[in-house]
């Protein structure tokens, strides 16, 4: 069924594009592969960790292909829309729990006077405003500079279900943006919903951003059919999640800034996210982590980084991450991170580049419950886990 679905959409593609001249639908993607060394890690199911040399894909971008689209309705007004497909390039599998378009899907319309007004599933504005100055965002180092679980969505781990969201046109250098997920449950409109906002700030040299993000019951079982994805198994147990938490309530906030110094750009960002009734964490690549009653948690992180053209094909990017954790478990009461992440880049041509890149964390504080566990890969079994990635990656 889902393989019809794909041939149907794509032979969209040219009946839509001759029947339209004012019309455009675009097929696009992008395909990330390499080798990759972990010191520790743990496979599912075991408390065992070993070292680990393994194809990998996804170490900076995700794959992807997508379909976007564009008619253009006169007087500035366009109607567009986005779906896009995430999957696993070294067995194919399809991305984000099995959903076909799962990585966006949502269509609007899009106005140069009043801005755009989108609707599906979509990211929130801590993606959409704040994650572009922080490492892990996608013109930076990505996956494997996130954060730890990816705590705040700078790496966009996350998406929101049944949103409506606004963007802003820009004005002179300021643009701001709101989303609201509903929860699509009768009886209980805040059982499982989700908003946010942000605004971001570009003039010349410098650039500054700030996001907020609220989410109620994401990730647990109470409402399936929410702004967040989660999935159960037959006890009615959360067994994977969109959501990073399952927990009664998330809050993130954060702000950053970074500037440009001729070939050199520095950065500085910090995110705080606070839990309330936290009782999983399910962003871990390998099976979710129990807290094993209703806990809170709170991670602080404070992020530096830099990027440096060598030359106009040669790029370095680096920054260092302290996360300062408190929760209320027992033995973990306050786990400390520390990551440095370096990357050097190399492009063959516009669209295809190689690259090597390396991560280290240190967790101290952590017990049993927080190990270290680079984002993107399955935890160690140790505080100490080094990744080291020879990679390659084109676009389309």
């Amino acid at each position: 069924m889902k393989k019809a679905l794909l041939t149907v959409v794509l032979t969209g593609i040219v009946v839509s594009t001759a029947a339209h001249a004012q019309s455009s639908v675009t097929l696009y993607g992008l395909i990330d592969a390499g080798l990759t060394y972990v010191s520790n890690q743990k496979e599912a199911g075991s408390s065992a960790g070993h070292s680990k040399f393994a194809l990998t894909d996804a170490s900076i971008n995700p794959d992807r292909f997508g379909l976007r689209g564009s008619e253009d309705l006169g007087g500035g007004l366009k109607a567009i829309f986005t779906l896009e497909n995430g999957f696993t390039l070294t067995n194919g599998a399809l991305g984000q729990h099995g959903l076909l378009f799962g990585r966006q899907a949502f269509v609007g319309l899009s106005s140069d006077q009043v801005g755009t007004v989108t609707l599906g599933r979509q990211y929130d504005s801590m993606v959409d405003y704040l994650a572009p100055l922080a490492g892990a965002g996608a013109p930076k180092g990505g996956v494997f500079f996130g954060h730890p679980y990816d705590n705040d969505n700078l790496q966009n781990t996350m998406r929101i279900n049944n949103a409506i969201k606004y963007a802003s046109p820009d004005y002179n250098g300021w643009s701001f943006g709101g989303l609201y997920g509903f929860s699509n449950a009768a009886g209980s409109f805040s059982n499982n919903r989700a908003y946010s906002f942000g605004t971001s700030y570009d003039n010349g040299p410098f650039r500054f951003a700030a996001a907020y993000l609220q989410l109620n019951n994401g990730g647990t079982a109470t409402n399936l059919a929410g702004a967040t994805d989660s999935i159960v198994n037959a006890a009615g147990q959360v067994t994977g999640s969109d959501s990073t938490f399952s927990a009664g309530q998330q809050r993130t906030f954060g702000a950053g800034l970074d500037y440009v110094l001729g070939p050199a750009t520095v950065g500085f960002v910090f995110t705080e996210t606070k839990l309330e009734n936290a009782i999983g964490i399910n962003n871990t690549s390998s099976s979710p982590i129990s807290l094993g009653h209703a806990s809170s948690l709170r991670f602080d992180n404070y992020e530096v980084n830099a990027s440096y053209t060598v030359t106009p094909t040669v790029k370095v990017i680096g920054s260092y991450t302290f996360t300062d954790g408190a929760s209320s478990l027992s033995g973990a009461s306050d786990p400390k991170w520390n990551q440095f992440n370096l990357l050097v880049d190399y492009a063959l041509s516009r669209r295809t580049d190689v690259y090597v890149e390396g991560q280290f964390q240190n967790v101290s504080g952590g017990g049993t419950v927080f190990t270290a566990d680079i984002n993107g890969l399955s935890p160690s079994a140790t505080s100490r886990q080094v990744a080291v990635t020879a990679g390659l990656r084109t676009r389309f």
